[in-house]
């Protein structure tokens, strides 16, 4: 029996989407409702989902004049790498979900559009058939209990050219997601994650009322005793770049830096670990502040236009990741629809980078910001 509805037919005319806006509305559509709670919810009552909005809402650009360039320029590097745009594409688990193409469409966008792709955990889709088709890949990895299963999904990973790691750390369990407990939410039988066992995948898929069959399995497979000590047997194991993912504190991206993290994630996980954990936006300044300049800055979190990435700039962080716009272009296109989200975004930060006077993404770093994010974060030792 499949748990989830089938999606209506709606037919998209993709050149008639305008914004993000127009693609989430479009998207809601097409998506079996249980299927776009489980993308679009957040933990316990969605405060934290909410509030990466509000804050990103809350803060404008100070912009300059008489500075403007013809056609300013995107480019940037991530870990060493050239990229087009300051932009990653975030792990999110089981894109076959929503299009049966899932992460090898999406693997093929990013690659088009000259950006990274963080190929999940949760894969629905093994990483070596992703990286046929993919450009500049990076693994996402939660930690496992099964010590052996997580060696041979890194060794794997750089055998298929995946150039780096990204590490979860803020799901010792996944949070309490009430959309999909109210949904009694399971995968379909066709889709599981096919880098975890046969055992995991059935648990993915055994609905239970009143509870999250992704919660279920996600319990049984990941190990709530992940610590630093984890990173530091990772670095030894590994030569790749590791990035740590879902920083809050700059206390905790210190350490990351210090175990060899080149790069860290401010990250509240879009709303769907802690309810009531702090927008990575809020905090981005004050993370940027505590690590070195060697240790790259990203953030997400409710990045919606150009705009939003070009405050992200603004505010210290060196590229934002772009996670469920991802996923609301691949149900209404497959490959071409993510396509068109991630050019809405390049055009929209074109735009934005002009009409501020900004050259390029240096310039963008120094421009100046209005509203209530904090510069400084109040710690207590």
């Amino acid at each position: 029996m499949r748990p989830v509805a089938e999606a209506p037919a709606v037919s998209t005319d993709l050149e008639a989407l305008y914004d993000l806006h127009d693609v989430a509305r479009t998207a809601e559509q097409r998506v079996p409702r249980p299927v776009w709670d489980f993308i679009e919810g957040g933990s316990g009552q969605e405060g934290s989902l909410r509030a990466n909005r509000t804050v990103l809402d809350s803060v404008f650009l100070v912009p300059r004049v008489l500075q403007a360039s013809a056609q300013p320029n995107t480019g940037t590097r991530l870990l060493g790498a050239p990229v087009a745009l300051p932009l990653v594409v975030a792990p999110m688990a089981y894109q076959r979900l929503v299009h049966p193409g899932g992460e090898v469409a999406v693997g093929r966008a990013a690659r088009a559009a000259g950006v990274p792709f963080v190929v999940p955990m949760l894969s629905s889709v093994p990483v070596e058939r992703i990286a046929e088709g993919a450009g500049t890949l990076w693994l996402q990895l939660y930690w496992l209990r099964d010590r052996g299963l997580l060696t041979e999904l890194v060794d794997r990973a750089k055998a298929a050219g995946c150039a780096a790691l990204m590490v979860t750390v803020d799901v010792p369990r996944m949070g309490r997601r009430l959309r999909d407990v109210r949904n009694a939410f399971a995968l379909p039988e066709d889709v599981g994650a096919v880098h975890l066992t046969d055992a995991d995948m059935l648990a993915a898929q055994h609905q239970v009322p009143g509870r999250s069959a992704v919660a279920s399995h996600t319990r049984q497979s990941f190990d709530p005793a992940f610590d630093w000590s984890c990173l530091e047997w990772l670095r030894s194991h590994t030569d790749l770049p590791i990035v740590v993912k879902g920083v809050l504190d700059p206390r905790d991206a210190v350490l990351a830096e210090s175990l060899g993290a080149h790069a860290v994630v401010v990250s509240n996980h879009g709303g769907r670990q802690l309810d009531g954990a702090v927008p990575g936006f809020s905090v981005l300044p004050a993370v940027r502040e505590a690590v070195s300049e060697a240790c790259e800055v990203w953030v997400d979190g409710g990045f919606r236009s150009g705009v939003d990435v070009l405050k992200a700039l603004a505010s210290g962080a060196t590229a934002a990741l772009i996670g469920r716009p991802v996923l609301w272009g691949l149900a209404l296109g497959g490959e071409d629809g993510v396509g068109k989200v991630l050019d809405l975004l390049r055009d929209e930060l074109e735009d934005a980078l002009a009409l501020s006077g900004c050259a390029d993404l240096k310039a963008a770093a120094g421009l100046g910001l209005m509203g209530e994010l904090p510069r400084r974060l109040e710690r207590h030792e």
